[in-house]
């Protein structure tokens, strides 16, 4: 089953670039006022900036078979892999690693996309967990990796298909063109919505099985969504 999520008038970008303009042009001492209840973009650059992550292997998979497959995939929670999109078209490397879905944040033929859709992966098989079949399935969102970009529409579209994957028994790449900005971000808004992470843990929760770096734009999205869930007193604190 695939799907393929785009919005009306979903032209790329939208006017969030002039929601998230004031991020570019505020001075450094406005941006360090905010309360240290709210979340801002610029707090979860530092997060990211002074968050390492370790130079250690994956369990169940070396490194050596991401080289030996030429493609660029970490698991970064029970379940859920980031990668790039040569993981994402490497359809035996998907077998291998018993991959039942994958969410292509970066649909399209532009410079920047990854052309991939719901007839690539026709001949991909069903794979059976817990006594039934998990059949594969696509999602697709025509994004650019720019600040301007309005990623927060697919927040909850994006959270509810990882974690259908996830709840099925199955495994999820989620991807980008190098699974870095568009695809952590998805990843990210998921264990905000689901796993009830702040964005800062969700981020440091991340960063320790992959290098990912959302733009700035994305980061304060994020922000923005952290703030909404602590309004709604979804957080356990």
């Amino acid at each position: 089953m695939s799907w393929r999520y785009a919005l009306a008038n979903d032209r790329y970008t939208s006017s969030i670039g002039d929601r998230y303009s004031s991020l570019y042009y505020q001075s450094p001492s406005r941006l360090e006022s905010s309360s240290s209840e709210q979340t801002t973009g610029r707090q979860l650059q530092r997060v990211l900036h002074y968050s390492m992550t370790p130079c250690r292997s994956l369990q169940g998979l070396r490194r050596s078979d991401c080289v030996l497959h030429d493609v660029d995939c970490d698991e970064v929670y029970p379940g859920i892999y980031i990668g790039d999109a040569a993981a994402a078209k490497n359809k035996t490397y998907l077998r291998m690693m018993g991959i039942t879905h994958v969410l292509n944040a970066a649909e399209g033929c532009r410079y920047g996309q990854v052309d991939t859709g719901h007839s690539y992966y026709r001949d991909m098989p069903s794979i059976r967990r817990n006594n039934k079949d998990t059949y594969f399935r696509y999602m697709g969102f025509p994004m650019v990796d720019a600040p301007t970009t309005d990623i927060s529409r697919y927040f909850h579209v994006a959270a509810k298909f990882i974690d259908d994957a996830i709840s099925c028994g199955g495994k999820i790449l989620v991807h980008c063109l190098v699974g870095m900005s568009r695809s952590a971000t998805c990843v990210l808004a998921y264990l905000m919505i689901c796993r009830k992470m702040s964005a800062v843990d969700a981020i440091r929760k991340v960063r320790l099985r992959r290098d990912i770096r959302p733009n700035d734009g994305f980061l304060q999205q994020l922000a923005d969504l952290d703030m909404e869930l602590k309004r709604k007193n979804l957080y356990p604190y």
